[in-house]
């Protein structure tokens, strides 16, 4: 155990139900646990948030706002005396940038924070590129997160690309002082290669018949994650091989369903609404290839837990895909299905497939959740 060092992270309000950021907390605390130093996650308070059914729209998100913003940097200021108190040397480490108004109750000179992306904050700046629309609360809320993140000294960015994107948004703006760094992403469960007839079983419960191939496609119905492709992508396919297309999280919406018939697709597509890790498992380790066209991202998960379990991946050309997926995928314009289901012909080259899938299986490695934690600690002791 690293003597009298206390890491303390600060997650995100539970009701948001944002699952990657609460996994990515849940990672740090357990990969410093198995590191041997001594961690615990404060979750904002849930006071007010109890009495809504979602925090995510209406009067519920006020509900959410008046909990984090006002009752939990009243708790925030008390628990921290009390645990300078009673520590010899606390770091405090803000699991998620969208977090960074709290920066204000936090000891400057031993707090850090991970920065996942600046999509929303692009997005509320104006920039195109963000492919993420902000409401006029939505726009100043960003900015406000933005003016504290860029006075912080000390910053983890979960991929070269968001460090990138963050140093245009500032121009002169940065500290001096200031300490930067890529520290990717470790796993946040276990993936590896799952025996496909235990996979085929698990999958027919979800209505997948094993002797079909399908595309895969893993995320949210945001815009920027461009499911939109994969319907392209599939009736470009149709007419040479018999293929479906599985997307698994959210639920398709209105328009990609009416779509998929106008392309009279809609047959040929599966949903599956938020599956268990074990069916996660099952799909990347059954799906013919896994297609992530995704139009902005700040690291990709589901790039390389596709890639740990063998899946050959099709993903875009735009960063950071090329810098996640370590060379070991194939890369095409995102707005070209054309290009992608090109792409998809080449895998009936043998040789090709076999090479994707081991530099798959090679770069997934990278991210050890070991050799993350290594970095974190280096991080916080600079503090």
């Amino acid at each position: 155990m690293i003597a009298q060092i206390k890491i303390v992270l600060i997650g995100n309000y539970i009701p948001d139900n944002q699952e990657s950021m609460l996994r990515f907390a849940h990672l740090l605390d357990s990969a410093f646990c198995n590191a041997k130093v001594l961690s615990e996650i404060w979750w904002p308070t849930v006071l007010f948030g109890r009495y809504t059914k979602t925090t995510n729209n209406g009067f519920g998100k006020w509900l959410g706002y008046f909990d984090k913003y006002i009752v939990f940097p009243i708790i925030l200021k008390r628990r921290i005396k009390h645990i300078k108190k009673n520590s010899a040397d606390v770091k405090f480490h803000i699991c998620d940038h969208s977090n960074s108004p709290y920066l204000k109750y936090l000891p400057a000179d031993s707090t850090s924070i991970t920065c996942h992306d600046v999509i929303a904050i692009r997005g509320a700046l104006g920039y195109s590129d963000s492919f993420q629309l902000a409401s006029r609360m939505g726009k100043l809320l960003q900015k406000w997160i933005f003016h504290h993140l860029k006075n912080i000294k000390t910053i983890a960015f979960v991929s070269q690309h968001s460090l990138n994107m963050f140093k245009e948004l500032l121009f002169e703006a940065q500290i001096p002082g200031a300490h930067y760094c890529v520290i990717h992403n470790a796993f946040n469960n276990d993936f590896i290669p799952m025996d496909l007839t235990k996979a085929s079983v698990i999958l027919a419960r979800s209505g997948i018949c094993s002797n079909i191939p399908f595309l895969l496609h893993v995320g949210s119905g945001s815009v920027r994650k461009n499911r939109i492709l994969l319907l392209d992508m599939l009736s470009l396919l149709q007419s040479n091989t018999i293929i479906n297309c599985c997307f698994a999280g959210e639920s398709l919406n209105v328009e990609l369903i009416e779509y998929a018939k106008k392309l009279q697709i809609f047959d040929k597509v599966i949903s599956i609404i938020k599956p268990d890790h074990e069916t996660l498992v099952a799909l990347y380790s059954s799906c013919a290839a896994f297609i992530f066209p995704s139009l902005s991202e700040g690291f990709g998960w589901p790039l390389i837990e596709a890639q740990a379990c063998g899946a050959v991946v099709l993903a875009s050309d735009t960063a950071p895909m090329p810098e996640v997926s370590g060379g070991a995928a194939l890369h095409f314009d995102p707005n070209n299905a054309a290009e992608f289901a090109g792409g998809f012909y080449t895998l009936n080259n043998k040789i090709l497939k076999d090479k994707l899938i081991l530099d798959g299986f090679k770069n997934s490695r990278r991210f050890s959740s070991a050799g993350m934690i290594k970095a974190y600690i280096d991080l916080m002791c600079l503090n």
